[in-house]
């Protein structure tokens, strides 16, 4: 296949190391609520503070971390053009702006944590412990931003590997500081609770920070040395960011209209919520492997006007994913009944997480096609479909339907039946968009 070669095992060799890195991003709050779902006090309190956290945290991070797709999808077009000497400034401008974001969110941020998460209808304990979880979890948000801006640069370049490697290593640690400073050691450190975890995931993502600075600067030929002026695809890279960034927050409302239904329900259908949830997001990063093979070739190929092999990309990417979202349903349904149990030992929050799991186990197939093709489009720099798609979804599908549903009592069932037809309409758009307009320029072609 030579230089656009999109062979099951090419894609593959993208696509696996950018599942595993995918993994590993949820599993860092997936942990925090395995090890803090099992502490002695306040162990439901302390998932649902985390949940709520952890919405608000995933709203940020998914709104200034497009970085990522905006760097990705310019360094991969240049690279399929053979013009990357043009923009090797472009990475340390686009890190400078991204960070320098995250400290002024985290600087307002911080002395507001409260009344946001009263926002989110929390209250008495909740309130409590979520405003001490994030008052230290927040602190991680720039080396967040940091490494997902590393990450754009490795993906543009279409190297998966090193953003596996970095991501294997900050869950591990995760894992480690989670289990000391949560449990505490006897004799040598208290337990620490719900703030252990919080303090366990800054450490994570600080080295994950070093490690992609590292790596960058050692293994590539991009150099993290800001100089002016800007470059000449900066206004392009802002575009980007500004129509994902709408995007995001419609996605984000969607999430915050979830968040905010679970917990007015109570603690156990706010718990069990924010189990399904994380779950549901792993499945989605998990998915996020092919996803991101997507990005990368596709951008690579726009650049190189390969439209014929890129029509080719999207019909090759699509079968993977729809089979790798039945393999996930497939296992979630054998596992079922231990799954919840990972979390918790709470029966009321088991009974809530048990009868609505399987909803979030049926929409796995087509969350693939969904994300496979945002991906693809993100890739490709088609940012403004995704954004108008988004805004039509979450305003005319999932609000309505979770409304209706709500009113007629489902609570739970509510939520995650909202998602799915959220899901479905942002997949199939996006099949007939991007066929209709690269059918047209491989014939032109």
């Amino acid at each position: 296949m030579g230089e656009h070669d999109i062979s099951f095992k090419r894609i593959n060799k993208l696509a696996i190391p950018a599942l595993i890195a995918g993994v590993a991003e949820p599993l860092l709050s997936t942990t925090d609520l395995a090890i803090v779902g099992n502490i002695p006090v306040q162990a439901t309190e302390s998932i649902a503070a985390i949940g709520i956290v952890g919405a608000f945290l995933s709203m940020l991070i998914w709104v200034f971390g497009q970085s990522r797709s905006a760097i990705s999808s310019i360094v991969s077009q240049y690279l399929g053009a053979n013009r990357l000497d043009e923009i090797k400034d472009l990475p340390a401008q686009a890190v400078v702006l991204v960070v320098g974001v995250s400290l002024l969110i985290l600087g307002l941020s911080l002395p507001l944590a409260r009344q946001i998460f009263q926002f989110y209808n929390a209250t008495g304990d909740i309130l409590d412990l979520a405003e001490s979880y994030y008052k230290i979890r927040v602190f991680g948000f720039p080396f967040t931003l940091f490494v997902i801006a590393v990450f754009g640069v490795f993906r543009g370049l279409q190297n998966t590997v090193y953003p596996m490697v970095i991501a294997l290593v900050g869950t591990v640690v995760n894992i480690v500081l989670d289990w000391i400073l949560v449990y505490g050691i006897e004799g040598v450190l208290q337990p620490m609770n719900i703030e252990g975890a919080a303090y366990a995931s800054v450490i994570a993502q600080a080295v994950m920070a070093l490690m992609s600075a590292v790596l960058l600067v050692k293994k590539t030929s991009i150099r993290l040395r800001f100089h002016l002026p800007f470059n000449k695809e900066i206004p392009r890279f802002v575009t980007m960011i500004g129509n994902l960034f709408i995007r995001t927050i419609a996605l984000n409302v969607a999430l915050y209209f979830a968040t905010s239904y679970a917990t007015a329900y109570g603690k156990a259908h706010i718990a069990a919520y924010t189990i399904g949830l994380n779950l549901w997001l792993m499945g989605a990063f998990m998915i996020d492997g092919y996803s991101s093979a997507g990005n990368i070739l596709a951008g690579k190929l726009k650049g190189a006007k390969a439209f014929d092999t890129l029509l080719m990309l999207g019909r090759q990417l699509m079968k993977y994913g729809f089979v790798f979202g039945l393999v996930l349903t497939a296992i979630g349904g054998l596992l079922y009944g231990y799954i919840g149990r990972i979390f918790t030992q709470e029966t009321s929050v088991l009974q809530q997480f048990d009868s609505t799991f399987w909803l979030i186990l049926l929409m796995q197939p087509i969350c693939a096609i969904a994300f496979i093709y945002d991906g693809m489009f993100k890739g490709l720099g088609e940012t403004q479909y995704l954004r108008n798609l988004l805004l039509l979804a979450t305003g005319l599908v999932f609000i309505p339907v979770l409304l209706v549903f709500d009113y007629l009592g489902y609570q739970l069932y509510a939520i995650w039946m909202a998602f799915f037809a959220w899901i479905i309409a942002r997949s199939f758009p996006l099949i007939v968009l991007f066929r209709r307009k690269f059918s047209k320029l491989a014939e032109a072609s």
